[in-house]
């Protein structure tokens, strides 16, 4: 009998973080048993195989298809000129282990975790693959019951502002930085115009400037055309640093 109750009132809790869990996120899932799903490990349902728990994988491969698509829908029409390259770079960045995990505990998803008593004992709650892959589950669970509009407004919340904010630039070269800084204030393009090239064909030196609103932002050199572009755009982005100290 102290059992049942003991298991009622652990239901109970469960059901009341849950609750919290929703009216923090501002969301309310129509199908509670998706959003359960979502936070429930493989080890808890192997230590429960007489229930009828599913775990969070096969959301988890769902969820991850769809933050692939809608971050890069995102970034697809927020830098118009960046290249192939540079955008799945900064995707990359974004939808990592690191990045998703830390999703994750700003969250609060850890205590949501349904975990066996292995996993839990070994500290699972606080690894960063299995809260990473929490927050995959999570997103495939809130596509399924409310759709991409619904996904796309929760991004808009916790996510796309970090983006925003130049959180991922790191992963960037120069060039791709300047410009998703510069694009904070105005879609207009950078400018890369070679200013000198000097010495022999074998030993080339180019002197590149780099123009935003016909004013010159940086200038660099470098052995190839390329090199050069990124080190007038590396000057630029420490002249806009310097300023914004000022």
């Amino acid at each position: 009998m102290i059992k049942r109750i003991n298991k009622r009132e652990k239901n109970g809790k469960r059901a009341e973080l849950f609750a919290q869990f929703q009216e923090k996120i501002g969301i309310d899932f129509k199908n509670e048993k998706l959003l359960y799903q979502a936070f429930t490990h493989s080890s808890y349902v192997n230590e429960h195989r007489k229930k009828p728990y599913e775990d969070n994988e096969r959301l988890e491969y769902l969820g991850d298809a769809v933050l692939e698509l809608m971050i890069s829908q995102y970034l697809y029409k927020k830098y118009p000129v960046m290249s192939e390259g540079d955008l799945t770079k900064l995707r990359a960045a974004i939808v990592c282990e690191p990045s998703l995990s830390s999703l994750s505990n700003e969250l609060s998803f850890g205590p949501l975790i349904l975990l066996g008593k292995g996993e839990e004992i070994t500290g699972g709650r606080k690894r960063p693959a299995l809260l990473a892959d929490v927050f995959e589950s999570f997103i495939g669970a809130l596509y399924l019951d409310q759709g991409l509009d619904a996904v796309n407004l929760f991004l808009e919340k916790v996510v796309y502002p970090k983006i925003n904010n130049g959180s991922f630039s790191h992963e960037m070269d120069f060039k791709s930085q300047l410009q998703e800084l510069v694009q904070r204030e105005s879609n207009e393009a950078l400018e890369y115009k070679i200013l000198l090239e000097k010495g022999p064909a074998h030993s080339r030196e180019f002197v590149t400037q780099v123009f935003y609103d016909g004013q010159v932002l940086g200038e660099g050199n470098g052995r190839t055309k390329k090199e050069a572009e990124q080190q007038a755009a590396k000057a630029a982005l420490i002249k806009l640093k310097n300023q914004k100290n000022d």
